[in-house]
């Protein structure tokens, strides 16, 4: 971009003038240098220099060291540029013109209401004083008027007295007043002011006073029209007069105006003393009402403060402070400013709380998602595991009956028929077992019916607990009955003696020989609860929460000493499909020295009317 040197630097000067400092503050080099740059033109660009176009007239060299303070002024200082001093001075100018009218709201409205009373008054006052003015200046003329009457009249009865003022020693003239013979130019013939009352004759005191050749001349050059005039008269004061003639005779007279000038002054006085009194009381009435009727909007803005404070970016908050009820009143303009604000504070919360509610459904999915995800690695885990052990299950029994069949086809002198027989009926119970057992979790999981009947679960628990005694002399089992109604409940009792039948099991094959197992039942109007306790070892910790899992074993081994020596791991497994399959629920609770496995099924839908109650506290079977 080209252009002009000059023109660019007047316009940059230009633009700073504004921004100067005082000159106080600047150094006088720097003074004269500012009086040597073009002054800026109305529209903002720098004057040309008074010799353009001409060749500047040469100059002798300047042989004076130069000034440092000139060389802060002419020599760049490092900083900001002009420009940018020129925008800061604006910046500066323009915070400081928002910072005015940026006052409050109570201070703009008591420099208003007090400036509005300060004018009235002083309107006031002005007026009142103007019209008392006008009023005792109208007074005076008429007594000036009256006065030079009663002089007139008295000098035309002398004539030829010219020089000798003999009419002011007549009675009724009041001290002070002044009067002169005046020829036909204007010019003063004679002229005296009464000192003293001149109500009557004195023959030691004269009243009448002559004037000096000074306060005569200040009396000269007044027309006989008989308009009112406002002389200064030395050493007497300022004087109202005027001027009458009949005929040849021309008199002056006039009264002082002091009485005028200190009635108003006591005037003003007066009204200042009451104008301040006036503004004062006026101004704490209006301070009262002005701090009360603004207290509402202070209090809105208290509010508004403190919701500003709160951290609403974090979508949990709720009961944000409102409005206080007194404050929201639409009638005033403080009510509707509080009802819109708790008005926009309800919009915040209900935007806060559907963002709340849709980042917990968003949570939620998210979590139903991963348990999703979790349950199906479960379940492929739990699928993965169910066909290992099913199928090392079956491939145990399998392999035991191939090998004493080839032990079979080999000779009969390498094992004893009968015990290989043996030993292929027992593997292959055992396979049929854990076949069925896995048949009936299939059916129980497709939510195929059993069989439907009235079960005495006392009778059952009682008949289960003496077959486990016959099998297993060496743990002392034992029965106890709490029955507060019939024990009868509706559903299949061969699966029902199943479920029985596997908890003892499950004690006897995991407890040390002279373990006590407890087997009760309790029966009452709604619920029968059937327990197994023993005394054992206990279930281990970690197996606790997968004991009713399919497959779930304490020995996590596959070798079996025997065929006896352990389950498959489905034994609990059926029992809790087979609660759950008559409306109950199985759980387990154990801790070293106590396990209980509890039961819990629902009454019969149609109970033996009569009622039977069987009771016994530690009764042995």
């Amino acid at each position: 971009m080209t252009g002009t040197p000059g023109y660019r630097t007047g316009r940059v000067r230009g633009l700073i003038a504004d921004d100067r400092p005082a000159l106080d503050d600047v150094p006088p080099g720097a003074v004269t240098e500012a009086a040597r740059r073009p002054h800026p033109a109305p529209d903002g660009r720098s004057a040309p220099p008074a010799n353009r176009g001409r060749t500047p007239p040469a100059t002798a060299p300047d042989s004076t060291p130069p000034d440092p303070a000139d060389d802060r002024v002419t020599q760049p200082l490092p900083g900001p540029g002009p420009v940018q001093r020129a925008r800061g001075g604006r910046e500066t100018l323009r915070r400081s013109s928002a910072g005015a009218r940026t006052r409050s709201i109570r201070t703009r409205l008591y420099v208003l209401v007090g400036a509005t009373l300060v004018v009235v008054c002083v309107a006031m006052g002005v007026i009142t004083a103007l019209f008392q003015h006008a009023y005792l200046m109208g007074n005076l003329d008429d007594r000036v008027l009256d006065t030079a009457e009663r002089a007139l009249s008295r000098a035309s009865s002398h004539p030829d007295g010219a020089d000798d003022p003999t009419f002011l020693r007549g009675t009724g003239q009041p001290a002070g007043t002044l009067s002169a013979r005046l020829d036909e130019k204007g010019a003063v013939l004679s002229a005296a002011v009464v000192v003293q009352d001149a109500s009557a004759n004195d023959p030691v005191h004269d009243p009448v006073h002559d004037l000096g050749t000074g306060q005569r001349s200040a009396l000269a050059g007044l027309r006989a029209d008989g308009a009112m005039h406002t002389r200064t008269v030395p050493g007497l004061g300022t004087y109202r007069v005027t001027v009458l003639e009949d005929g040849d005779v021309r008199v002056l007279a006039g009264l002082p105006m002091d009485d005028v000038q200190d009635t108003l002054d006591a005037l003003v006085t007066i009204e200042t003393g009451v104008a301040v009194a006036g503004l004062a009381a006026a101004g704490c009435v209006c301070a009262v009402v002005i701090r009360r009727q603004l207290r509402p909007l202070g209090r809105v803005a208290a509010t508004a403060a403190e919701v500003s404070r709160a951290p609403l970016g974090d979508g949990g908050i709720t009961g944000l402070t409102r409005v206080p009820a007194r404050d929201t009143d639409p009638g005033s303009e403080a009510g509707q400013v509080g009802a819109a604000l708790n008005h926009l504070l309800d919009q915040v919360e209900s935007s806060l709380a559907e963002r709340q509610r849709d980042e917990e459904r968003i949570r939620r999915s998210e979590e139903r998602v991963r348990r999703s995800e979790e349950g199906m690695r479960r379940s492929e885990e739990r699928m993965r595991r169910f066909l290992a052990d099913a199928s090392h299950e079956l491939r145990t029994p399998l392999a035991s009956i191939a090998g004493y069949a080839e032990l079979m086809n080999r000779g009969t002198d390498r094992v004893e028929p009968v015990l290989a027989w043996r030993r292929v009926s027992a593997e292959s119970a055992r396979m049929t077992g854990l076949v069925e057992d896995l048949l009936l979790l299939a059916r129980l999981d497709e939510g195929r019916p059993l069989d439907s009947r009235d079960v005495d679960m006392a009778a059952l628990v009682a008949e289960t607990v003496r077959k486990a005694r016959a099998a297993a002399g060496g743990h002392d089992w034992r029965l106890e009955l709490s029955l507060d109604a019939p024990a009868s409940v509706t559903g299949d009792e061969a699966r029902l003696r199943q479920v029985v039948a596997a908890l003892l099991s499950n004690a006897r094959m995991h407890t040390p020989a002279g373990t006590t197992v407890t087997a009760s039942v309790r029966s009452t109007a709604e619920r029968r609860v059937i327990r197994v306790r023993d005394d054992g070892p206990g279930i281990p910790a970690p197996l606790l929460p997968t004991v009713f899992e399919r497959f779930t074993r304490a020995d996590t081994s596959r070798s079996r000493t025997d065929a006896g020596s352990g389950g498959s791991g489905l034994g609990l497994a059926v029992a809790a499909a087979i609660t759950a399959a008559h409306g109950g629920r199985i759980h387990v609770d154990s801790v070293p020295g106590r396990t209980e496995f509890t039961v819990d099924l629902p009454a019969a839908v149609e109970a033996e009317a009569e009622q039977r109650a069987v009771s016994g506290n530690g009764a042995s079977v």
